[in-house]
């Protein structure tokens, strides 16, 4: 403290100066047009000049919002490219009552961001700061602005775990987009950059460059959305099957923000889904006897007794009881009665 009360002291006159050029100043300015308006002039330069240099700092700190409402904007807009689509295809189709079927606006998002990433494992997953709460389910599928990212395998409460499309257990239908050839898009494990297009028809025209986008063939995600773009045969092409080199779209290693895509009608799809599946159980059983559930029987202290069906004995014609024959036993002489005669 004494060592500034020092340098005051030192530097009085300095600062006596400085507070009265700056009073001339004010003075000469407030009051006189011309000095005005040059101070006016030179004044917007250099805050121009501070003004941009202040701006440049400040905008990097808001480039996440700006992200995020860039997100947001590019999803709706590609929700209504797919709307557009499918109605230009029901048109084409001269199905005109189909404009305005509710399943054209099914699909919505939820925005997130990755918190966690692998790329290079030989199964890859991806964590995002979304759960249920939020809306984010399992089997729900995740984009990027780029292209297709992965499923929900995972949902917590504000988190969620996402199976990568690098990652083999993922086979994602996919389709050539100029000519609707589908086959099964799968990561060969080898480059974060290229997956493989397999299962399409041997007789498939193909060029480099042609896109690769979702089927549709699922309620996981909406047909048409970019996966990658063909770049010649990959290996495991047989006489009747092809199988493409496709370059990924989505860039995994530089992953920030992300759309989960939610499906409004999985409810009804599941619901169906459990009904079929309930059907074909019920068949396999009547075709198949000895799939028949199990039927225990339990009596308060015993031992559950198991009642599986069998099948039923042959029968047998009924045979008579045999009788077990006893041997004859000798008659005793029947004596006759004393009846007071005498007997010659």
């Amino acid at each position: 403290m004494n060592n500034l009360l020092n340098f005051f002291v030192k530097h009085s006159a300095w600062f006596i100066f400085a507070i009265y050029v700056i009073l001339s100043l004010v003075l000469l300015f407030r009051d006189n047009p011309y000095q005005q308006s040059v101070y006016l002039t030179s004044a917007n330069s250099v805050s121009a000049t501070v003004y941009k240099a202040f701006n440049s700092i400040t905008s990097y700190f808001h480039l996440k919002d700006i992200n995020e409402s860039l997100q947001e904007r590019n999803a709706v807009l590609e929700m209504e490219l797919i709307e557009l689509r499918n109605k230009m295809n029901d048109m084409n189709l001269q199905h005109p009552d189909s404009l305005n079927q509710p399943a054209l606006r099914q699909y919505t998002f939820v925005m997130a961001n990755v918190i966690s990433n692998s790329i290079s494992q030989p199964n890859n997953y991806i964590t995002i700061d979304r759960g249920f709460i939020e809306g984010v389910k399992p089997e729900m599928g995740v984009i990027d602005q780029n292209g297709v990212v992965g499923i929900v395998n995972v949902a917590g409460p504000h988190a969620a775990r996402v199976i990568s499309l690098l990652n083999p257990h993922i086979r994602l239908s996919c389709k050539l987009k100029k000519n609707n050839f589908f086959g099964s898009l799968v990561w060969d494990g080898k480059s974060p950059r290229y997956a493989v297009l397999e299962e399409l028809p041997k007789h498939v025209k193909y060029n480099k460059g042609d896109t690769v986008v979702t089927s549709g063939y699922s309620a996981v995600f909406p047909e048409g959305i970019i996966v990658g773009v063909v770049e010649g045969l990959a290996g495991g092409t047989t006489d009747s099957f092809l199988s493409l080199r496709v370059r990924l779209t989505t860039n995994f290693s530089q992953l920030s923000s992300v759309r989960v895509i939610t499906n409004s009608m999985q409810e009804q799809i599941d619901a169906l889904r459990r009904a079929e599946q309930g059907i074909d159980t019920a068949a396999n059983i009547q075709t198949r006897p000895e799939l028949k559930p199990e039927i225990v029987d339990v009596v308060p202290g015993e031992q559950p007794k198991s009642t599986k069906t069998k099948k039923p004995a042959k029968e047998e014609p009924a045979k008579e009881p045999v009788q077990s024959v006893q041997p004859a036993q000798p008659v005793q002489p029947v004596e006759p009665e004393n009846t007071g005669e005498d007997q010659p």
